[in-house]
């Protein structure tokens, strides 16, 4: 399920929730942020989960199916920041990388970063900062917490490129989904037979179909389902023609990938292509 929207570079939200509210799992076209402050709360992304501390960012790349559990006796607070794939790519130089702090996540398959030591990072003090500014009614508040923003991002890519960040290993990932998981990912345009998989992660197939629905809130079947479709989008909005999209991330049928394609997101293959 897609979820949320952008029409800017960014947006910045600071969130209440008590009660019982439910988080199933979701995706989104651009990347989140989002820096934890009060609750209890366990983070899914991609099969894998993190138990949540105060001030852990959570780093969701575009198309990364992600959920959350949430103890509603506690109230869940968090700052979430959508940003816009473009709008990093607009602030990379040959020194400068904004995206930075998501890539090095991929690579350490890892979520949630953590400071270690809060009272002397200045990556803390900066997301203090934007914490504090949501009180901020001054004369342009809306713009000093754009800025805000921009420190908070350089002093994540800084803390991140010096180490100064712990990528969390996660409290609870089946090691054989999350092999799958990432089994997957790297071989979307593969036939993914459930027998291959399976044979992969040496589990019977349906042992590992059940283990999967269980860790993931997906089947199998649907996780590359949407994968796929993800996959397609993206190089249909490159440029590529929809055809060529259709067979190069693994469907084997244009007009069962282009009825998909509506289903999920709800115009034509043939009509979604940007220009960017």
């Amino acid at each position: 399920m897609k979820k949320g929207y952008l029409n800017s570079d960014f947006r910045i939200f600071h969130l209440k929730d008590s009660g019982t509210k439910e988080y199933q799992s979701h995706y989104h076209d651009f990347h989140k942020i989002t820096i934890f402050i009060s609750g209890h709360v366990q983070y899914f992304v991609e099969g894998r989960a993190y138990e949540l501390e105060p001030y852990d960012i959570i780093l969701v790349n575009r198309n990364e199916m992600h959920r959350i559990l949430v103890d509603e006796s506690l109230t869940y607070e968090r700052i979430i920041v959508y940003i816009s794939p473009s709008f990093l790519e607009a602030y990379k130089t040959s020194d400068c990388d904004l995206g930075l702090c998501f890539e090095k996540a991929r690579q350490e398959q890892s979520s949630v970063l953590r400071i270690p030591s809060l009272k002397k990072s200045s990556l803390f003090q900066s997301t203090l900062r934007l914490e504090n500014s949501f009180e901020d009614t001054d004369y342009a508040n809306e713009l000093y917490r754009q800025v805000l923003f921009l420190e908070f991002m350089i002093q994540l890519n800084r803390s991140a490129t010096k180490n100064h960040l712990e990528y969390l290993d996660t409290t609870r990932c089946h090691p054989k989904v999350a092999e799958v998981i990432h089994y997957v990912n790297l071989h979307l345009t593969d036939s993914l037979e459930i027998d291959t998989l399976s044979r992969q992660v040496f589990l019977s197939k349906y042992y590992l179909m059940r283990l999967f629905k269980e860790e993931t809130g997906w089947t199998i079947g649907n996780y590359i389902h949407k994968k796929r479709l993800l996959l397609a989008r993206d190089q249909i909005r490159d440029g590529l023609p929809a055809t060529e999209a259709c067979y190069n991330s693994g469907f084997r049928d244009y007009s069962t990938f282009s009825r998909a394609y509506k289903k999920e997101f709800h115009t034509s293959p043939s009509g979604d292509f940007t220009g960017n």
